[in-house]
């Protein structure tokens, strides 16, 4: 440690700033846990995500992307799409409304929507459930125009010239 910057180039003394520039306020090290959890939560679904994700992935809703156990504003949530900035939540026996309400209202002031299902509608309905998301994803504008700003790393998303 040189000056107060550990050899990974990240600054002890500057605020964190993650979140693509965001500020929100979560450490190098927490974020770092975080997407830990959340890719042991990719590899370890419940069957209502599971489920669901067969409906979602490869754009098969509409062709609308989305991606699973995604880390944003310090929590992780089970779907999102990031170009209409929806959020989806499973909800099963573990979620207590207090908490999921402070958590969804840090992520509505970052400009997100959430919708909620429970466990048996994924798994007792997801025509009905699907057919909701479709309705929201085509009321929601898009985010930006023209490929996401920070495609994959596979390089989905860009245009070729």
């Amino acid at each position: 440690m040189i000056d107060g910057v550990i050899d990974k180039g990240q600054s002890l003394n500057s605020p964190p700033l993650q979140g693509r520039g965001r500020g929100w306020g979560v450490s190098v090290r927490q974020l770092a846990t975080m997407h830990d959890r959340a890719h042991i939560m990719r590899r370890n679904p419940t069957e209502p995500e599971k489920r669901l994700w067969r409906a979602l992935s490869g754009s098969n809703l509409g062709g609308h992307k989305f991606r699973r156990q995604s880390v944003i504003g310090g929590a992780i949530v089970d779907f999102l799409c990031p170009q209409k900035a929806l959020i989806v939540e499973i909800d099963g026996d573990t979620h207590f409304e207090d908490s999921d309400a402070d958590r969804d209202s840090r992520l509505v002031a970052l400009g997100y929507r959430i919708v909620r299902f429970g466990n048996a509608d994924v798994m007792n309905n997801i025509e009905g459930v699907c057919a909701h998301l479709l309705a929201m994803l085509n009321e929601v504008p898009d985010r930006w125009n023209g490929p996401h700003p920070n495609p994959s790393p596979e390089g989905e998303g860009l245009e070729e010239e």
